[in-house]
């Protein structure tokens, strides 16, 4: 993990106690946590510390209150926007709620790490439990809400994120580290905080008690919430978030990792689709193209006919078959490593986000971002650290003790191996041999205190006085290195010989225009003859850049559709009791109507943001409504808080069993923020008769 203050830092641990949670003052006093962006500790793998606190306090009985020392919280002003749902969000508005503060930065690996952990608590206690990120920048890139947009879509983040751009939240809650958490209690009481990655269970013990205080109390609410989410708003594409790409210039092929499809895509050289690798569906079976799993893939290398592939949020180096069309896993054990290990058998070794790979004779050398090293494959034989002590800076030396600060992307011109340090921003040097050192060719280095991390920018030059910012991808071609210098919407070339970095494509500011050098991001880059191939991961696209020409394009994909969904959306819930109603007999002839009438709470209204929805189900063989009707979510149309629902009928008479499941949404001013929703359900026997004095059904929301 990362602070800004310059300390060496590890996760404290609190697995059988709860006094290991840090209760301090949350005044919002300026200045109390983040003294100075210069400086930033190594992030590292969570390793077990000792705890502090009384003995037994997790075994105390529900009654009793986990955190007796809590101070009212401070509140959720002072970030300068809200994403990932329709307005502001107050305690106020969460009050009966266990409300977890995430302090993260998207371009941190180890907030990518405790992601899983996030969705684990929310999926464990969606009713109790409201996590809400508060997104503090480290890279000016990062401090645009736009950008931070994108991030919620491409790691599917599904709470409210704040923008806290200005680091105010980040005072207030008193935090120095990447990532934190805080924990505030249902009546708005600050508990406590806790840092570092590794924390599932210690959490998951925590919001449990909790919990058991609070149901005892009575100030548990445990009303669902709903936010409007970014991924609501944005439209299906062939490719989604593109993170790497790999050019086969003799095979005339272009393979790219579609990473949020979870698939790779292979194309001829114009963007015709060949084939694609990869059901679709999160997960890491081996097997043919069409049941193989891959979980947010990146960085790839072609040797002979086999695609080595690093499967990021798998932790593991997969194999692809190109002859026999099939996916087998060569090392990781699907875990992702915590501790800091030297290497081992190949299937037996936890891996950490591995981000790209290069092959180089025999050796298939890997960026591992996730413990700030590279590491080498050698066959079935072993897989070991090869460059990196594991802490994160940007420090040369040999190559046990030099540093890297995630590495994210490596080339090679056969004799060398050139890295880029994403949080760094620094490219760096060193032999594919077991001798010589680690040397940086770009951006600063053995600068004291972890200040490297934060020397970042926008600047050509020579050697340390070069800027990059986040810069995620590598490609050596004829003595020089383009970069995708990320975060500053770039691609550079750098001289190795002069050891000089220039502006190559693109502005500082993202942009999406085909007719413009605009790119948004861009992650990945690869070369096949005079084609310059480039991932530019936000737009979603691949572009072209002909060095011979000058001239840039975008490759148009054909063939090419997004993975068919594997889940049904808005689906009631499986535990929802369907409440039965008397045999209703209509009239025949007319449309069958529904009259529902909302329970809304005193205090707030109706969603006006967000549809009322409903499905009909036929509970066995019926012949009232047409099955194109059926079993499809449709909106209802509202007024003074009356859902109406009318349906064509499909025959003049006869009768069914149905069930008819509503969900509606309300907040305290109507216009989003913090949503409660309610889902209801009724089991109905309709029949028609033409002497029926009864036009439409009506229902009520209890």
């Amino acid at each position: 993990m990362m602070s800004r203050q310059g300390l060496w830092l590890t996760t404290t641990l609190c697995v059988v106690t709860l006094g290991a949670w840090q209760v301090a003052s949350v005044t919002g006093q300026d200045g109390s946590s983040a003294k100075s962006k210069a400086g930033a500790a190594s992030k590292k793998p969570a390793s077990k510390s000792s705890t502090t606190g009384k003995k037994g306090a997790a075994t105390k009985g529900s009654s009793e209150n986990p955190f007796p020392k809590r101070v009212p919280s401070a509140g959720l002003e002072g970030g300068i926007g809200w994403l990932n749902t329709s307005g502001e969000i107050t305690l106020k508005d969460l009050r009966g709620k266990i409300v977890l503060l995430d302090f993260w930065t998207y371009c941190c690996i180890n907030c990518m790490h405790i992601l899983p952990d996030l969705t684990y608590l929310e999926k464990k206690y969606p009713n109790e439990l409201v996590v809400i990120g508060i997104h503090s920048g480290k890279f000016d890139n990062e401090k645009d809400s736009e950008n931070i947009r994108r991030a919620i879509l491409r790691y599917e983040i599904e709470h409210p994120v704040i923008n806290d751009a200005n680091m105010a939240l980040w005072r207030k809650f008193n935090i120095n580290t990447w990532p934190s958490f805080a924990l505030i209690d249902p009546e708005g009481n600050y508990c406590g905080a806790l840092s570092g990655e590794g924390n599932r269970d210690n959490l998951d013990l925590v919001i449990s008690r909790v919990i058991a205080y609070h149901k005892s109390k009575g100030t548990l609410d445990e009303t669902p919430v709903r936010f409007d989410l970014e991924s609501s708003k944005s439209m299906a594409t062939p490719l989604r978030f593109p993170g790497k790409i790999y050019a086969d210039g003799a095979g005339k092929r272009l393979f790219i990792s579609d990473s949020n499809h979870n698939r790779i895509v292979v194309t001829d050289l114009e963007g015709q689709l060949q084939y694609v690798i990869g059901s679709g569906a999160i997960g890491s079976q081996d097997g043919a193209y069409d049941v193989a799993q891959f979980d947010h893939p990146q960085g790839m290398d072609l040797s002979g006919d086999v695609l080595y592939v690093a499967d990021t949020e798998n932790h593991l180096i997969r194999a692809v078959d190109l002859k026999q069309r099939q996916v087998k896993t060569l090392a990781g054990t699907g875990k992702q490593s915590r501790q800091f290990v030297q290497g081992g058998r190949p299937l037996q070794t936890a891996l950490a986000s591995p981000w790209d790979v290069k092959k180089v004779g025999e050796k298939l050398f890997i960026a591992m971002a996730g413990s700030h090293q590279i590491w080498v494959l050698n066959g079935t034989e072993s897989v070991r650290v090869y460059a990196g002590s594991g802490r994160e800076d940007i420090q040369n030396g040999s190559l046990s003790r030099a540093m890297f600060a995630q590495p994210s992307g490596i080339t090679t011109d056969g004799e060398y191996l050139f890295v880029v340090d994403s949080e760094g921003s620094a490219v760096r040097k060193m032999s594919t041999t077991t001798t010589g050192q680690v040397n940086t060719l770009v951006g600063t280095y053995d600068l004291p205190q972890g200040r490297c991390l934060f020397e970042f920018g926008d600047m050509d030059g020579i050697g340390s006085q070069a800027r990059l910012q986040h810069p995620l991808g590598i490609v050596h071609h004829k003595g020089k290195l383009y970069v995708a210098d990320t975060y500053n919407h770039k691609i550079k070339v750098v001289d190795i010989a002069q050891r000089s970095s220039k502006t190559f494509l693109g502005t500082p500011q993202p942009g999406v225009k085909n007719a413009s050098v605009e790119f948004s991001e861009p992650a990945g880059l690869s070369i096949a003859g005079d084609q310059l191939f480039i991932a530019d991961t936000n737009n979603h696209r691949v572009r072209v850049y002909d060095l011979r020409k000058e001239e840039l394009s975008t490759l148009e994909l054909t063939g090419l559709t997004p993975p068919k969904a594997t889940t049904s959306e808005d689906a009631p819930p499986s535990d929802l009791k369907a409440t039965p109603v008397a045999e209703q007999t209509v009239m025949a002839g007319n449309p069958l109507r529904f009259q529902v009438e909302l329970a809304i709470p005193q205090g707030f209204k109706l969603n006006e943001l967000a549809p009322v929805t409903y499905r009909l189900k036929a509970d066995g063989a019926q012949s009232v409504i047409a099955a194109e009707h059926l079993d499809q979510r449709d909106e209802a149309t509202v007024s003074a808080n009356t859902a109406s629902i009318q349906l064509p009928l499909a025959a003049k008479s006869g009768s069914g069993r149905f069930e008819l499941s509503l969900t509606y949404s309300y907040c305290r001013d109507g216009k989003g923020g913090v949503c409660k929703f309610k889902t209801a359900a009724w089991t109905i026997p309709v029949t028609l008769a033409a002497k029926s004095d009864q036009r439409e059904i009506s229902l009520q929301v209890e």
